[in-house]
């Protein structure tokens, strides 16, 4: 069993933007980021992506429609749907992937 503080393992990430996969969960990654208020490029996958804000606010496009994930929520981007993360973001990202991504 791990017991980890997300916020706090994502504070000490040496990079804003750069994942670090903090467990796994059947198939699944997690990971863990830190967000710092600067946008990050659209991309697609062809896997579903589940994308929770643990601490702060991101301002995510989907489909180039605005979406605001507070802290405490999730969205869930199906595959091949482009997402891009907007100016202002900030604060600690959890994502679920799978393994191997």
């Amino acid at each position: 069993m791990s017991h980890l503080h997300l916020k706090n393992t994502a504070d000490h990430l040496p990079h804003f933007w750069q994942s670090a996969i903090v467990g796994h969960a059947g198939n699944s990654n997690i990971k863990v980021l830190k967000m710092d208020g600067q946008a990050y490029p659209a991309e697609t996958h062809d896997y579903a992506e589940a994308l929770v804000v643990i601490e702060g606010k991101m301002f995510l496009s989907v489909h180039d429609e605005p979406v605001v994930v507070a802290g405490g929520e999730m969205v869930l981007v199906p595959p091949g749907v482009p997402h891009a993360v907007a100016e202002g973001s900030h604060g600690t990202l959890m994502i679920i992937d799978p393994a191997g991504c």
